[in-house]
């Protein structure tokens, strides 16, 4: 997918109509803070954004302490890409006006140790079976491990997985775990966390079932210290195009 974004070029034509007043023009640089499961396709579309327009756009991952201590500091940004509750805050401490913009989502995965044999997870009957009968559990104690252990506790099933449970603290200690594990272990996570590690030591055997489902949903939003309001709103517009919904895509978020 990297570096073949032709499938854009309507956007590109349209923000060199709109965002980029004439030739020779001195670009404005872009900062936009993003949350890390939808960070891979902000930076791909950053960089051709920046291939369409001129403006250089730079995409820095924080977690929520990190953006919550760079939102109370004067430190100069555009667009902060974060969930609902991070965008919610900023607008309520008054950083940026509502309402954020839907950017992605992102659901949970249901992943195995290469090698190790796949249980069926395609219903909840036989999810809920398979977590009964595997010798591990896997799930973080980030937002997405919290939702497992809810769907756990709506299964009636959390007194006996508890005990077998691994609770590790984010997605790539999750993934480590996983990987050096014995047996018949099944773990889970983000989506876009679980795709850079398959065919490193990780298999993706399903996604929750819908009924099951738990979206994390990404919203963008300009900030009020934006330098260059106009085109980072432009940036934004072009993050939730019809065309940018591929990259999104092909890095595990919908």
């Amino acid at each position: 997918m990297k570096g073949k974004l032709w499938h854009l070029w309507p956007t590109a034509l349209l923000l060199c109509i709109f965002i980029i007043p004439g030739a020779g023009q001195v670009s404005a640089q872009i900062r936009v803070i993003s949350a890390n499961p939808v960070s891979e396709a902000i930076i791909e579309l950053a960089e051709a954004f920046e291939r369409m327009t001129g403006y250089p756009v730079t995409v820095e991952v924080m977690g929520t302490n990190a953006i919550n201590q760079l939102l109370a500091s004067n430190e100069p940004a555009d667009i902060l890409v974060g969930t609902l509750a991070i965008v919610d805050q900023a607008v309520a401490d008054n950083h940026a006006s509502s309402p954020g913009i839907p950017v992605a989502r992102v659901g949970i995965g249901i992943i195995i140790r290469d090698g190790a044999p796949a249980p069926d997870v395609s219903t909840v009957s036989a999810l809920r079976q398979a977590a009964l009968e595997a010798d591990g559990v896997i799930f973080n104690t980030a937002g997405s491990g919290q939702s497992v252990g809810r769907m756990f506790e709506e299964l009636g099933i959390s007194e006996q997985i508890t005990p077998k449970s691994a609770r590790p603290a984010n997605a790539a200690e999750t993934m480590d775990r996983m990987r050096a594990g014995q047996g018949m272990e099944i773990g889970f996570g983000l989506l876009s966390e679980i795709r850079p590690y398959e065919g490193n030591g990780i298999v993706l055997i399903g996604r929750l079932p819908e009924e099951l489902q738990t979206w994390i949903n990404y919203e963008g939003i300009v900030l009020h210290r934006s330098g260059t309001p106009a085109i980072a709103t432009e940036f934004l517009k072009f993050l939730v195009s019809d065309a940018a919904r591929e990259t999104f895509a092909a890095t595990g978020v919908d």
